[in-house]
């Protein structure tokens, strides 16, 4: 049986995860399948919006799958910990933009999807954690893709005491974008989704890029790279069809439908 529901409405692509009985936690399938829908988005979705079914949104790893790792080797250890990676990595390089709709938990590797997300509104009871030191372990993968969202400072909080903290902290943090009464969570990942149909595709994809590449290039490499991107897209089909909406005073024709 599916851990991560599909369903495609016109452009947009929903992923659900789940395993609602278990708080839609990790386990070798539900990473598996996530890293799969992730790391194969067809060319014409232009959205992805990431849930969890049920009252949790992720509540991190499985206790059975936790327990089973108990008798694990360290090479095999090594195994599960870079088919995790993998998984972060593909939301996070995902092509198009990913929205998460997070209500209830999201703790430990949930909060960790959060971080490879574009946007996240969360309900405004909803919970974080990165509570993996509780248990005598550490979020270690997810460190690659939560420090950049939270910074050191609110690592060296929330990494090292493994409180559990609410919507408003987290959105302080920068884990979160936006925070929503429960029962207009939905309408405002729509109206989201909405902002992102109304941006040319190409652009939205090249500007996902973008911001990952230039923090990692020195600053001569990061303008070149800016100017050179900027000078290819501007000449770009997509690009003139935009310029010559707005000055008709029309909407561009990805914008239409």
């Amino acid at each position: 049986m599916p851990t991560v529901r599909r369903e495609l409405r016109g452009p947009v692509l929903h992923l659900t995860l789940d395993r609602p009985e278990v708080r839609n936690a990790f386990n070798p399938a539900l990473i598996a399948e996530l890293t799969q829908a992730c790391a194969g988005i067809a060319p014409e979705v232009r959205a992805v919006v990431l849930a969890g079914a049920g009252p949790a949104f992720c509540a991190g790893a499985d206790l059975d799958w936790m327990r089973a790792s108990k008798g694990l080797s360290e090479a095999e250890n090594a195994r599960d910990a870079a088919a995790m990676a993998a998984m972060f990595r593909a939301l996070d390089e995902c092509p198009c933009p990913v929205i998460a709709r997070v209500q209830g938990a999201a703790l430990g590797g949930g909060a960790g999807l959060l971080a490879c997300c574009d946007v996240v509104v969360a309900a405004e009871d909803a919970t974080f954690g990165f509570t993996e030191v509780r248990l005598g372990i550490l979020p270690a993968v997810i460190s690659t893709f939560v420090l950049p969202a939270i910074g050191t400072r609110g690592a060296r909080r929330f990494f090292l005491t493994g409180e559990r903290f609410g919507a408003g902290a987290a959105r302080d943090l920068g884990l979160v974008h936006e925070v929503a009464p429960a029962a207009g969570l939905d309408a405002r990942v729509d109206e989201l989704v909405r902002a992102v149909l109304a941006s040319g595709p190409q652009a939205v994809a090249v500007a996902k890029r973008l911001i990952r590449a230039v923090p990692t290039l020195a600053r001569d490499a990061a303008i070149e790279h800016t100017v050179e991107t900027i000078a290819r897209v501007r000449v770009t089909a997509e690009a003139q069809e935009g310029l010559g909406a707005f000055l008709e005073k029309r909407k561009p024709g990805w914008a239409a439908t």
